[in-house]
């Protein structure tokens, strides 16, 4: 009886001391289990893990489209502008106040560009192709898509790329104008132009809204869906756990804007848009102007080129592109993409205020140099130094914009910047086109002057963006 009591109580300490070694062990188990549980990830996260791959190329190569388009259309403003001086005897300030219109109704495109190819009248063209502006104004979205979906260590690199397309538009429609103006006229010109924009209504279907949109607006459901989809296409998975965002406390809302945290940087970025809009608009009609008119003093001009631009009785004229012209422009496009390379060294060496500050400053220069007195191998080549810098400079101001603010507040952020920009385009045509006729310096000093104090303001922008994670709340 007194050894059974003591079996007993050594089985009962036994496993008393087993219980205790175990527990440990569960708790620790179960502390494991709750950090599963509650591991969470940001969109950013799930971004960078899912990396980069098919779903960006189509993406790139879709929003890109949509630059395509839009080089198209501001492109022809410089191709069709000798036709419809000569066809409609118009003075320097109506060819100008066409460019103007068409930036004016930026701040349905397809439909009103093919209608603009049946004008019957000065006056209808320049309604025409104020709608045309008001179809493309959205354009800048898409960039901020690509912002929003591109892992941060390829930003640099790829983002620029984008340049490529813009140049594509460009050069398509100066092709179009060397091959079909001279047969078929202007008109058909830019009926044949509208192709790529119907072509791209279908395309944008497969493309997603942004991720970093739906969780600021509480559709979490919505992020994770596109996400997978997205990590689905490039092969890859998102990282463990659930999708969670801070809080928002204030969405869509332009006081974000002029907050303490943004309202320097949103200043400056109003005017460095205003001015990276004016100079290369500035850059694209000059060319076209000093083209046709043979403004500057080039010492090998042809025959053609070495007539006045007015009669004695005011009216224009009429001085066609040749194809001399046409062929420098097309050089001047390639400009736009030659120096991509040095684009995105200066992003990922000095950075996105700096980039923007020297971009600016050599811009300032070449608008000066076109000045002097060289031959027309020497105009093109300056041409296509300066359309690079001005390109590369609007490259680094639409990234540095994208990274700036937050989510809560990128779309309308950028939204702001590019109505000031437009801005900026209507100002050009006025000084390029007109002002240029009565003294090429005159009209070339106020870009640069403009670049000068762009590039101080760049200099004081307060936040710098390279290497910087996207924010989702300011």
């Amino acid at each position: 009886m007194g050894d059974g009591l003591k079996t007993q109580l050594v089985s009962a300490i036994h496993l008393q001391e087993v219980e205790l070694q175990e527990k440990p062990a569960d708790k620790k188990q179960g502390s494991k289990n709750n950090i599963t549980a509650d591991e969470t990830f940001t969109v950013e996260e799930a971004v960078e893990t899912i990396g980069f791959g098919r779903f960006h190329i189509l993406l790139f190569v879709i929003m890109g489209s949509s630059n395509i388009v839009e080089a198209m259309e501001i492109m022809l403003l410089a191709v069709v502008s000798p036709e419809i001086r000569c066809e409609w005897k118009l003075d320097d300030w109506q060819v100008a106040l066409v460019s103007t219109v068409v930036f004016g109704g930026f701040v349905w495109s397809a439909y009103f560009s093919l209608l603009t190819s049946f004008a019957p009248s000065y006056g209808w063209f320049i309604f025409l192709r104020s709608m045309v502006g008001c179809g493309v104004a959205g354009v800048s979205q898409g960039f901020v898509l690509k912002t929003e979906f591109i892992p941060e260590k390829h930003r640099a690199f790829l983002l620029p790329l984008a340049s490529i397309f813009w140049m594509i538009g460009s050069m398509l429609i100066i092709l179009l104008g060397m091959l079909v103006v001279p047969t078929l006229g202007w008109r058909w010109m830019i009926r044949i132009s509208v192709t790529p924009s119907i072509i791209l209504i279908f395309l944008f279907k497969f493309i997603p809204e942004s991720a970093r949109y739906n969780v600021s607006a509480g559709n979490i459901q919505a992020a994770v869906a596109t996400l997978e989809k997205i990590a689905k296409m490039n092969r890859a998975s998102l990282p463990p756990g659930r999708l969670v965002e801070p809080a928002v406390n204030e969405r869509g809302s332009w006081r974000i804007l002029l907050s303490p945290s943004f309202r320097r940087t949103s200043l400056l970025l109003w005017y460095s848009w205003f001015v990276a809009s004016f100079i290369y608009y500035g850059s694209v009609l000059s060319s076209s102007e000093l083209l046709e008119k043979n403004l500057l003093c080039v010492t090998d001009a042809d025959r053609e080129h070495r007539v006045k631009h007015q009669h004695e009785d005011g009216l224009c004229y009429c001085i066609p592109f040749a194809l001399s012209d046409y062929q420098t422009l097309l050089i001047s496009c390639l400009g736009e993409v030659a120096l991509i390379p040095i684009n995105i060294c200066l992003l990922n060496v000095f950075g996105r205020k700096m980039s923007l500050t020297v971009l600016q400053l050599l811009s300032a220069i070449l608008f000066m140099i076109l000045n002097i007195c060289t031959t027309m191998l020497g105009f093109t080549v300056l041409l296509f130094l300066l359309r690079s810098l001005v390109s590369m400079n609007f490259n680094v101001v639409y990234i540095y914009t994208a990274e700036v603010y937050p989510t809560a507040a990128r779309s309308l952020g950028m939204g702001f910047c590019t109505s000031f920009s437009r801005i900026g385009g209507m100002i050009a045509p006025f000084i390029a086109q007109v002002l240029m006729s009565k003294s090429v310096i005159e009209a070339l000093s106020p870009f640069a002057v403009a670049c000068v104090i762009c590039a101080v303001g760049n200099f004081l922008l307060p936040i710098e963006t390279k290497g910087r994670a996207l924010l989702q709340n300011s």
